[in-house]
């Protein structure tokens, strides 16, 4: 097994699934930083330790179904469905995927750029529809070897992303359009900036964040009209004859959502 694999196996099944947050130590570096929705949780026990058991006190049974993996063999790409049922919300269920982009130094874990679909998760919560289907596992992930970085297929994303890509491509399903069977357009993007990028072949993992104006959608807020807003994106597409023709990209729709309502001067709703 590749040494990074088994790492996130550790991860996924000895730390997540089981809620054991003592693994952490053996498999994060004291300084492990996670990067999400603009925020960086930077320390282990100080900071991202503290938010994972809250997290796992709103859903005590919280399981992790991984669903893609790639690996570099300096870096790892996962796609991933968590699920359970929210205490905090009398016991509704959901499940909801994200992204998320790791890095080592040989033997721990050192960073996460990641990014969930935790508007999904709203939508399921507040009783607004059924629980989504958790997506298909991956049938062996942790048999996945490690395949030479692809710099062509790098170059294609960036390319891919900054022409717009991301919702006008067919193969690649985008937040929890896959359910709903719409891409929500909740900002009119200008630019793109990625701040990771890596391939597995050509499978190429990438996270950034994109700045455009909110569009009138149920996430635009009356008051931000023409203001200009960030949303979180990260994905892990396939690329073949120089096209990424296949693949998932997730936004942090929720997060967007609840900058707007600061901009706007209202309270942002619980998730």
């Amino acid at each position: 097994m590749e040494p990074f694999v088994a790492l996130m196996r550790r991860y996924c099944i000895d730390y997540t699934n089981r809620q054991d947050t003592t693994v952490c130590a053996e498999i994060m570096d004291p300084e492990y930083t996670l990067h999400m929705g603009g925020h960086h949780l930077v320390g282990r026990d100080s900071a991202y330790i503290p938010a994972a058991r809250k997290q796992f006190e709103q859903f005590p049974g919280l399981g992790l179904t991984v669903n893609e993996l790639i690996c570099s063999g300096d870096r790892v790409a996962m796609r991933f469905t968590e699920h359970g049922a929210s205490l905090r919300h009398c016991g509704a269920v959901a499940s909801w995927g994200g992204i998320g982009l790791y890095k080592w130094d040989g033997a721990r874990l050192v960073a996460n750029f990641v990014e969930q679909d935790y508007l999904a998760r709203r939508r399921q919560l507040a009783g607004e529809s059924s629980p989504d289907p958790v997506a298909a596992p991956a049938v062996a992930p942790w048999d996945v070897l490690a395949t030479p970085s692809d710099a062509d297929a790098v170059s294609c994303v960036r390319r891919w992303v900054d022409s717009g890509g991301i919702t006008t491509t067919a193969g690649v399903t985008v937040d929890d359009s896959a359910v709903t069977e719409r891409i929500s357009t909740p900002l009119d993007v200008i630019s793109t900036e990625i701040d990771d990028i890596f391939s597995a072949g050509r499978a190429v993992g990438f996270h950034g964040v994109q700045r455009g104006r909110p569009v009138d959608t149920p996430l635009a807020v009356r008051g931000t009209e023409g203001c200009t807003a960030e949303m979180h994106v990260v994905g892990l597409v396939h690329v073949q004859d120089g096209t990424v023709i296949a693949g998932h990209v997730v936004r942090d729709r929720l997060g967007l959502s609840k900058s707007l309502a600061v901009a706007a001067g209202r309270q942002p709703a619980a998730l």
